[in-house]
């Protein structure tokens, strides 16, 4: 009626009223939350996945927390720019403006709730969340809510924004043991967060309000239409466009969690294990690559047979720094034993170590590539050895013998050089062929007999790489910085010589010959099929059969490994690094114009020249023979001088000067050679001669 005074409306009476208890219990709540809070929680005592990341710091494998999640450590940087402008549109207007608590947000919400009768929109900021994130109050009262805010405060005080976002990144809750925005992506679009879609980022933004009920994994159709009210709210707000908000509604929202990667398995595990719990450890591997190969490895040893796996290693020849290391094929196939390392297992090298027997002998001066060797019927007592194919080839050079693989001028070698001496040879490498119990080396070693691993393989046929120059492999920079210093294995000529030779080796079916210097091998029994080589740039060695050493019947080095060791460079890529040229001081002759001793092998003793007053051999020179052209390559670098037969102490002379007196050795060196043309000659104790005609170049 007119004249009375007007009356608000009862809905304004019970907002004064809830705002008057609000304030009696915000005081009240804040005294009480104040004596129970404890220091600011900063986020140091959050545990993170320890990481296993590759040179480049791409992600290979990551490992589940000792709490159970998968909690990646991310910063803003490392997630797309399009997601943090959604997030703080959606979440926090005024992030980058409030000190931890947003009034007006807190107004806007208990307005709404009190309209609405229900809960329309948070009044947390982000900075509240990460502190109930750092706290959690599972109980959800109103101290609890003070505490937020009183914390929110806090760490604002302590941390800047970026490194209150970083933590919200890290720890926002994404469904079941997911936790971060890198886990959330990975998990649920098998890719980092670093691009991500409209609909992707907006996905991302739903899933923390309400994490269990919108899994994607469990609820799809939750999840999208959390994420299309994200999409719509952006869209009217301008954060997004019209035909942006039009794709990301249409797509699909994931419908289930996907795998974390599980690149080079094994070599993580490792070194996951000797390092502190969630660390970032970074290896020398290259992500690709190790993808790449894994890929080969399972197709191709799915292809050979049931229960075959397949390993894979490629080590830079430069520093020996791994950069694949594939040790099996499928990491939880239990058929083929996908958790053991088969790289690391003991195994039969097959005729892998023949190119080392002949190594000794070019470097020793007993033989030269084209010198010629009988592939005859032989017998050690009461071993008879065999070719691979059954059959004898009579004469032929040394080169074809190696590249050949025939067994029994190997052995002829090998007995000549001494089991003993490439045992201990091959220990100037680091490696130590594991012989069977109380046996010593034998000549079964140069066909296979004692126990070598893949990676054994890898660091004999990279110190060849090397001009004969061992290093030893290393998975990490840590490994190669602390890795002791290792003694030569072959001089570089004997080493050139051994990949001229291996260069030749016959190339798979449909691949081309050589660009690279390789070896195959297949143990007894067809249990294990080898095939190590390398170019001028990296070492590859692979290994197939059965982990748990069953025979499988036909699978050959040539056939089964060779194949994939030829692939395997093609994907580290298209065009071959060429090997080096031969160092200086190297003879590369026709078998007719090598010294007579050594245009043939004779097993047993030396040259069949007799002297004779005495009976004795007298000197021959070896090395270098009679009309040898030696390329210095522009260098000054000694020329290596060998003798045979003679009693020592032996004197060397060039052009009647002498350059070496009372050598004992049967090899010495010509230091500082001229151009152009020489005459050596060699001295014995008896007074016995030898000379050879050479030209320097």
């Amino acid at each position: 009626m007119k004249g009375e005074p007007r009356r608000w409306p009862l809905r304004l009476y019970v907002a004064l009223l809830f705002v008057l208890l609000a304030l009696n219990g915000v005081g009240f709540g804040v005294s009480e939350t104040l004596r129970r809070l404890g220091p600011v929680p900063l986020g140091e005592d959050v545990t993170y996945s320890t990481l296993v990341v590759d040179r480049d710091g791409r992600l290979l494998r990551p490992f589940i927390t000792k709490d159970g999640y998968w909690r990646l450590p991310v910063t803003a940087d490392d997630v797309d720019p399009r997601f943090l402008n959604m997030l703080v549109a959606y979440e926090d207007k005024r992030f980058y403006s409030h000190h931890g608590v947003d009034p007006r947000a807190l107004l806007r919400a208990s307005w709404q709730a009190l309209s609405h009768g229900r809960i329309v929109s948070g009044g947390s900021t982000l900075t509240m969340q990460v502190a109930r994130l750092l706290e959690p109050r599972p109980q959800r009262r109103l101290t609890d809510k003070i505490a937020e805010m009183i914390r929110a405060v806090q760490i604002e005080r302590r941390l800047s924004k970026r490194q209150i976002l970083d933590l919200y990144l890290t720890l926002a809750p994404y469904g079941g043991n997911i936790e971060g925005t890198r886990a959330a992506a990975l998990a649920y679009f098998g890719k980092e967060p670093k691009r991500l879609s409209t609909a992707e980022s907006a996905l991302l933004v739903a899933l923390p309000q309400a994490p269990e009920s919108r899994r994607p994994d469990r609820n799809p159709k939750a999840a999208k239409a959390a994420r299309n009210r994200v999409v719509a709210r952006l869209a009217a707000e301008g954060v997004v466009n019209a035909d942006q908000a039009q794709a990301a509604s249409g797509e699909e929202a994931p419908k289930g969690r996907l795998a974390f990667p599980l690149l080079a398995a094994h070599v993580a595990e490792r070194l996951a294990k000797q390092s502190l719990s969630g660390a970032v450890v970074t290896t020398t591997l290259a992500r690709e690559l190790q993808a790449s190969l894994e890929t080969l490895a399972r197709d191709r040893a799915l292809a050979i047979g049931s229960g075959v796996a397949a390993a894979i290693l490629v080590a830079d020849n430069r520093t020996g720094e791994i950069r694949a290391h594939v040790g099996g094929t499928g990491y939880f196939d239990r058929v083929r034993a996908g958790q053991m390392d088969l790289a690391l297992a003991l195994r039969s090298p097959g005729s892998t170590l023949k190119p080392f027997i002949y190594g000794l002998a070019f470097e020793d001066g007993i033989v030269h590539p084209e010198t010629l060797i009988d592939d005859r019927a032989v017998r050690y007592g009461a071993y008879a050895p065999e070719n691979f194919d059954d059959a004898f080839h009579g004469t032929v050079t040394v080169r074809t013998a190696l590249q050949q693989s025939l067994n029994v001028p190997a052995l002829q070698i090998l007995d000549q050089v001494g089991p003993d001496r490439l045992m201990a040879r091959l220990a100037n490498a680091g490696v130590k062929p594991v012989l069977p119990p109380n046996a010593g080396p034998g000549l079964a070693v140069g066909l296979g007999g004692a126990g070598v691993r893949l990676t054994d393989l890898a660091a004999l046929y990279l110190a060849l790489a090397r001009g004969g120059e061992p290093v030893s492999l290393s998975w990490q920079l840590e490994e190669r910085r602390n890795a002791k210093p290792l003694r030569r294995l072959f001089e570089p000529s004997a080493a050139w010589m051994i990949g001229d030779v291996l260069r030749g080796a016959p190339a798979p079916q449909n691949a081309v010959g050589g660009l690279i210097a390789y070896k195959t091998g297949t143990s007894y029994g067809y249990r294990d099929a080898w095939a190590v080589g390398y170019d001028g740039a990296a070492t590859i060695a692979v290994w197939v059969g059965r982990p748990d050493g069953a025979a499988v019947p036909g699978v050959v080095g040539r056939l089964a490994a060779a194949p994939i060791l030829f692939e395997a460079f093609q994907r580290l890529w298209p065009s071959r690094s060429p090997l080096p040229p031969a160092p200086p001081g190297t003879v590369i002759a026709r078998t007719t114009e090598l010294s007579a001793a050594l245009q043939r092998f004779r097993p047993h003793g030396l040259p069949e020249v007799a002297s004779a007053s005495s009976g004795e051999a007298p000197p021959a020179i070896a090395f270098p023979p009679d009309g040898a052209r030696i390329d210095l390559g522009g260098e000054t670098s000694p020329v290596s001088l060998k003798v045979y037969g003679g009693t020592p102490p032996f004197t060397w002379l060039v052009d009647g000067v002498p350059v070496t007196a009372g050598e004992f050795r049967r090899e010495s060196f010509w230091e500082g050679p001229a151009k152009g043309f020489a005459r050596l000659s060699v001295i014995d104790a008896r007074g016995k001669t030898a000379t050879a005609r050479v030209r320097v170049e």
